[in-house]
């Protein structure tokens, strides 16, 4: 079995502008409940904080090895904070089935931004934690 590796950038004003476009549609199709709280937590930073979500959302979708649809959905992965605020992907689902088809179950994912670009890395190997 070999590791999966994925990284995504996206543009913050194109977000930004799908937001205005869809607001409601937008969450609602891409983020969970919990990825839409911990962004607006972000108060300022609530479309970096989404963009920089969606970006690992990708990455971690060519970590699988694959893009969206294969029966993996947007919400199948998603990006919490851990009690120390650090990013931690939960897979659901598709992306979860399709990771344990691999053997992939430890993943780590890396976020960043600045004022009009975000971005993730996502590491998936072999063995160690659970996904």
């Amino acid at each position: 079995m070999s590791a999966g590796l994925g990284i995504d950038l996206v543009r913050i004003e194109r977000i930004r502008r799908v937001l205005a476009a869809h607001p409601d549609r937008f969450r609602s199709r891409v983020f969970t409940a919990t990825e839409c709280e911990d962004a607006a937590d972000r108060g300022a930073g609530e479309v970096a904080s989404l963009a920089a979500r969606f970006a690992a959302k990708e990455a971690a979708l060519k970590a699988l090895g694959t893009g969206r649809g294969s029966g993996i959905g947007w919400k199948d992965v998603e990006v919490k904070r851990s009690v120390t605020g650090a990013p931690i992907l939960l897979l659901h689902a598709g992306a979860a089935d399709r990771a344990r088809m691999l053997g992939l179950s430890n993943w780590r994912v890396s976020l960043t931004h600045d004022r009009e670009t975000a971005g993730a890395v996502v590491v998936a190997d072999p063995g160690g934690g659970g996904v």
